[in-house]
């Protein structure tokens, strides 16, 4: 059973719209990856041996004559966690990633050229443009959701060119508001590529929240609300969701939809209905029928720096046997892994975010090369 597919054009898009404009786009050349890489003799690191763009100004071009698989970059901005009344710091993880990411060794087990590193955005325009003009909170709030539309745009954009040649987008936020974009953009991609007879795919969402806010603007809360209004998510699970914090008009939205399955954190970790991994088995046999959007949201980790920290979550081993688990039994339409920070606006650090990222990426990339192996 298929949901009814809105076709493009029937919802008016709101924000910036303007053809193969990502302007915010900062492309890497070698030197740029080479720089954060350190060199060490007898030994050969990933960041030496990752792909990049060829020509900065065809990116399309180089996409098509690149035989990577998977494009990897990076959307740091945390004005969709701010415009969901979060606290700023997203922007903060996608260097320390990059730096732990890139001096991983290249060997049997995981060898880099596979992956294109493209480069990642850099919006820190519109957040000098709130901060400095806003007059009030709520006109804050009101600034960061219509600037959230600026950021779909572009990573729409980018995401729909990789997945056009058949690549797996590797995107590394920022806030939970980025996979809108990536469900609108991967959908267009894949359908355009002939991989999909419609541009709609599935979710697999591991996360403390359901991100299923009402559509009161884009901010990091309502990506998955957005994306199904518009007919571009078919269907959606949610695993370890924590009940104290879905809203009860979001719970029962859920309930009426046959297309939306959770499975809460308690009914797994406290009251033991099914094991961890039997509930990742059920997301990916829930959403098996078409390509599926991989989800991390970093606060369901316990006591990892995110804009909603938890004390009580999984563990970061939970998150990497999620990863591999899902990259190797469904068919990714992208992998998304977000709302981490190495510094919050409040003050509090956490240096190993990036890292664990960084592992969280190469279990993703291997568990997708022994499975094609």
């Amino acid at each position: 059973m298929e949901k009814q597919h809105i076709k493009e054009g029937t919802r008016p898009d709101t924000g910036f719209k303007k053809p193969n404009a990502m302007l915010h786009l900062k492309i890497y050349n070698k030197q740029d990856v080479l720089s954060l890489t350190k060199i060490r003799r007898f030994e050969t690191k990933l960041g030496e041996r990752l792909q990049v763009v060829r020509d900065t100004s065809e990116i399309s071009a180089s996409l098509a004559i690149s035989n990577a698989k998977y494009v990897l970059f990076g959307v740091p901005e945390d004005l969709g966690a701010k415009g969901n009344h979060g606290i700023g710091g997203t922007d903060t993880l996608w260097i320390p990633f990059l730096q732990s990411f890139l001096n991983i060794q290249s060997n049997d087990f995981f060898d880099g050229a596979e992956v294109l590193l493209l480069g990642h955005f850099d919006f820190g325009d519109m957040q000098y443009l709130i901060d400095t003009t806003a007059r009030s909170q709520d006109e804050k709030i009101e600034a960061y959701r219509h600037a959230v539309n600026t950021i779909d745009d572009e990573v729409e954009q980018l995401a729909k060119m990789i997945t056009e040649y058949k690549k797996i987008p590797i995107v590394i936020g920022g806030g939970h508001n980025n996979t809108y974009p990536l469900i609108k953009g991967a959908s267009k991609g894949w359908h355009k590529a002939g991989v999909l007879p419609l541009a709609q795919i599935n979710c697999i969402n591991l996360d403390a929240h359901a991100d299923y806010r009402p559509m009161e603007g884009r901010h990091s809360g309502n990506a998955f609300r957005y994306a199904e209004e518009d007919g571009y998510l078919q269907k959606y699970c949610i695993v370890g969701l924590h009940e104290n914090y879905l809203p009860q008009n979001v719970w029962i939205d859920i309930v009426n939809n046959p297309f939306i399955d959770i499975l809460t954190y308690e009914d797994i970790f406290v009251h033991e209905k099914r094991t961890f991994m039997q509930a990742v088995a059920h997301a990916t046999g829930f959403t098996e029928d078409t390509l599926t959007g991989i989800d991390v949201d970093i606060d369901c980790i316990e006591h990892t720096l995110s804009s909603a920290m938890t004390p009580v979550g999984i563990s970061p081993v939970h998150a990497r046997q999620y990863i591999s688990f899902v990259a190797a039994d469904s068919k990714p339409a992208y992998l998304h892994i977000c709302e981490g920070a190495t510094r919050l606006s409040d003050g509090r650090t956490d240096a190993t975010s990036g890292k664990l990222v960084s592992y969280l990426v190469s279990d993703f990339v291997k568990a997708r090369e022994t499975q094609n192996k």
